[in-house]
């Protein structure tokens, strides 16, 4: 027994055919990076962090005018002032640009325009750099401001005694630790428990590792390739030379690139309520 197929019904002339849906219909990757810049600032976390970040730039600025003596008056002194809140503030940020898909449950909407949450995790982490670098220019010009203003005030001739290198130095520093609260971010899509966890990798782990390098000799010897934040403290005094790159690379790994590897598989495959 044979079968006959029937061709189907051509469409009736003058109709226009439905296009197939293609990758164009994605949203571009400049307009992710855009919502995300918007949405960084639009919450008012978000917001008051940003200000806070030039309202204590001056006032780090105004408190070495004032209580400084006259021959400390330097670039390098204000910048230092300058970098205190900074090294705080920026992580902050970054923390709350993952976690707060998930603290305010925007993530669903997100997650349901654009799918590909890869894309939507790179977009915040191109805004967290754009961040962090605009913040250190503002930074270090309300630095030179002060420079100048402690200049006119003493009477005394503006001590530039931060180098083009120091500046670069000081400003991976600034950025490392922006990726530090970035991981921690994506790794536990939890406000309170990012910030914690970035105290703690701060504060608590550099102590840890110090007292025991203190009573360890095979510790101390292998400190700068295993801890992290020791190894990042090259950055402070100067442009890094070949070993401590090395070294910055090395202690990255477990403290900083396995884990971020981490949280982005789990992104990827976590439920979004």
């Amino acid at each position: 027994m044979s079968t006959t197929l029937t061709p189907a019904p051509a469409a009736p002339t003058g109709t226009p055919a439905r296009a197939p849906r293609t990758d164009l219909t994605r949203p571009p990757f400049g307009r992710l990076v855009r919502v995300e810049a918007r949405k960084t600032f639009d919450t008012r976390a978000g917001l008051w962090l940003s200000a806070s970040i030039v309202v204590l730039a001056v006032l780090a600025t105004g408190a070495v005018i004032a209580f400084a003596p006259d021959e400390a008056l330097t670039y390098e002194q204000f910048a230092s002032a300058i970098g205190i809140p900074m090294a705080v503030i920026l992580p902050m940020l970054a923390i709350l640009s993952i976690t707060s898909e998930w603290s305010q449950r925007s993530g669903l909407a997100t997650f349901t325009m654009v799918p590909s949450r890869g894309r939507v995790i790179a977009a915040k982490a191109v805004v967290s750099l754009l961040v962090g670098v605009v913040s250190m220019v503002v930074a270090l010009g309300v630095g030179a401001l002060g420079t100048l203003v402690g200049s006119l005030l003493t009477g005394l001739d503006p001590v530039w005694d931060v180098s083009p290198s120091e500046f670069a130095s000081l400003g991976v520093a600034n950025l490392l630790g922006m990726a530090v609260g970035f991981m921690l971010g994506v790794l536990l899509r939890s406000s309170p428990a990012a910030i914690v966890g970035y105290f703690v990798f701060t504060f608590v782990v550099p102590t840890l590792s110090m007292t025991l390098a203190a009573f360890q000799d095979r510790w101390a010897d292998a400190q700068p390739w295993a801890d992290f934040g020791y190894a990042q403290t090259a950055l402070f005094d100067g442009w890094p030379d070949g070993e401590q790159w090395a070294q910055l690379g090395v202690s990255s790994l477990p403290w900083l690139v396995l884990p971020m590897l981490v949280g982005l598989w789990l992104v990827t495959r976590s439920e979004v309520k």
